[in-house]
């Protein structure tokens, strides 16, 4: 009896302890659903659907109406959240990597934080990181449950959800025809950059049907904490991971791209950290940069000072700052096979894009995308010449800068960067996103072949080191934004300088600039065979083939030949590609020209490009 009497009491004990453990610290749960803006959920807008579950959320939590991914893309943006650091600095803005990078500065993921805290981690179960993962997660896997953790045991769960994906829009034309959505196609309101036709909408009402798919499927989770009694302990956090797949979404540096959905439950016992009644819509601008010190802020924790972002609720956060807070920087660069360089700055209803290189185009093609038949009609409809002017940009090169009013302009369709109303306006956006390239450090200025072999080790480091020289970079690429004739003088010295990278920089600008610059023609001929850098050589090359000179095809045949890695091949069929399907030339490539180890691979993204050259 004595011994039964021990137990009892040492039990009461035990689950004292853990009670006060658990009481002393909040519970976390990320429910997270892939691709999706804040364009398709009646919470933001009136063409969105219903989503009864998180409309519960957010009758006892938050709507953060600005809350932003700042990335367009999966890799790059989980990287963002798990790291609390903008991709460009870390070196993990390229989807997918081609080489995994340390945290920065001896940094930890921040579940990790949590860990020492006294935290059970899980998350069920999408990684897709392009940091070196290490510590973090007690358990990452399909299996993952905070039910898994010690009883008592404060917890972070991750959910991810693929019903939203793009994939779930990868359905044949039989399909098509044979499965009927429950929104129907004369319902949904499309973009205006869409055509009106039969696959367009069909698209967008199965897209809307998988956010109710959503919504359940999250529904479950939220009656699982109140059935385990952790949901008056327990902050909820639903958002998207990046903007929603309709075409010109993920992908891209859009608001369709960046914009994510956010609602955060504020659970009863932990009220006192928040500075907002339930049931407010916080105007203040968020990023992913953010979520990781929210959290880390939110159980008590230090933030550690690799991260870039601060934290918007917890302990001496008030919501006026919050609401104060008005600005968000976004990047794209490349996505899979495609190749870009985007940045963006969005102050208020005012959205800057810089396009670093305004030639290409948005459509380039991208084998994942083009699986989805909207994507393909698009295309094809451009091709057939049956587009408006607005639905036709995705298809035509860009300016180097782009600056839309969101108040009038929600979907970025009308430029006014050449606007005399909009001039002081696009000056200061221009000044402040060149002062956050520089201030980051941003790797992109170098070409990602280049990152691999000098800088992927130690990125940050890296990043410092070249500060300088990324700051000279940024100016050289910022010439192409002013007049030719001010800066031809420039261009001359950058394309003499001794460092390639200044010379790879000065033939975009060239470019940039298409056939104001022809007067280079001859420059470039002698580089595109002459120098010593093999992507100076075809940037020269392609420069001609934009303004037309000459027939680019030897010339980047020849860089083929020469080149001596995958990454920097991929740079030249980017090239390829984009001349032959937008300015009609035909340059002929094949995978015999290449190591049989690099195309042994059916899906990776050098034969990708190759396949589609051979159609």
């Amino acid at each position: 009896m004595k011994v039964i009497q021990l137990i009892i009491s040492m039990t009461g004990l035990l689950i004292s302890c853990f009670s006060a453990y658990a009481a002393d610290l909040p519970n976390f749960v990320w429910l997270t659903s892939e691709d999706n803006s804040v364009h398709f959920s009646r919470i933001y807008s009136e063409a969105g659907i219903a989503m009864p579950a998180i409309e519960g959320l957010a009758k006892h939590g938050l709507v953060f109406e600005h809350a932003f991914s700042n990335a367009p893309v999966c890799s790059v943006a989980r990287t963002t959240l798990i790291a609390g650091a903008y991709a460009p600095r870390i070196g993990t803005q390229y989807h997918r990597r081609s080489k995994l990078v340390p945290m920065p500065d001896n940094g930890k993921m921040y579940p990790w934080y949590l860990q020492q805290a006294g935290y059970y981690t899980s998350n069920n179960s999408k990684t897709d990181y392009n940091v070196i993962a290490g510590e973090g997660w007690n358990d990452s896997s399909p299996n993952a449950h905070w039910r898994n953790r010690k009883a008592g045991q404060p917890f972070l769960h991750v959910q991810n959800t693929a019903i939203t994906h793009e994939s779930s829009l990868h359905f044949s034309r039989e399909e098509m025809e044979i499965t009927v959505n429950k929104t129907t196609s004369d319902s949904v309101a499309l973009f205006p950059y869409f055509p009106d036709t039969p696959t367009f909408r069909y698209t967008h009402a199965r897209y809307l049907d998988n956010h109710v798919r959503v919504d359940n499927y999250f529904a479950d989770y939220i009656a699982m904490l109140e059935e385990d009694g952790v949901l008056d302990d327990t902050f909820i956090f639903y958002f998207g991971d990046h903007g929603g797949v309709l075409p010109r979404g993920k992908g891209y540096a859009y608001e369709n791209g960046l914009h994510v959905p956010l609602v955060i439950y504020i659970p009863k016992n932990w009220k006192h950290l928040v500075d907002a009644d339930y049931g407010s819509r916080i105007k203040g601008f968020v990023s992913f940069i953010d979520f990781a010190p929210t959290i880390l802020n939110l159980a008590g924790i230090d933030i550690p000072p690799h991260m870039d972002g601060r934290p918007f609720l917890g302990a001496g956060v008030s919501i006026e700052e919050v609401n104060s807070r008005n600005e968000v920087f976004g990047y794209a660069d490349r996505f899979d096979e495609k190749i870009d360089h985007v940045r963006t700055l969005r102050r208020g209803n005012i959205k800057y894009i810089r396009n670093y290189q305004p030639f290409n185009v948005d459509a380039l093609f991208n084998e994942y995308r083009y699986r989805m038949l909207a994507y393909a009609e698009w295309w094809e409809l451009y091709r057939a010449g049956s587009l408006d002017e607005t639905q036709k940009q995705f298809f035509e090169p860009r300016a180097a800068e782009q600056l839309f009013d969101l108040g009038d302009d929600p979907f970025e369709t009308v430029n006014l960067a050449k606007d005399p109303a909009y001039a002081d306006v696009l000056i200061e956006m221009r000044q402040e996103l060149n002062g956050r390239v520089k201030s980051i450090n941003d790797l992109s200025m170098f070409p990602e072949s280049m990152l691999f072999t000098e800088a992927f080790d130690d990125p940050v480091s890296f990043g410092r080191k070249n500060s300088a020289r990324i700051a000279d970079l940024v100016d050289i690429a910022d010439l192409g934004l002013q007049s030719f004739d001010d800066v031809t003088e420039d261009i001359e010295t950058a394309l003499k300088s001794e460092d390639p990278w200044v010379r790879y920089w000065g033939l975009i600008v060239l470019s940039s600039f298409r056939e104001e610059a022809q007067t280079f023609t001859e420059i470039a001929q002698s580089m595109a065979t002459g120098d010593s850098e093999n992507l100076v050589r075809v940037r020269a090359a392609e420069f001609l083939g934009l303004v037309h000179a000459e027939n680019p095809g030897p010339y980047l045949v020849d860089a083929l030949r020469k080149t001596d890695n995958t990454i920097e091949a991929m740079i030249i069929l980017n090239t390829i590609v984009l001349l032959q399907d937008f300015h009609d030339y035909q340059i002929e490539v094949s995978q015999d020209m290449f190591p049989a180890q690099w195309t042994s691979d059916e899906e990776s993204n050098l034969t990708l490009r190759l396949d589609h050259l051979d159609n």
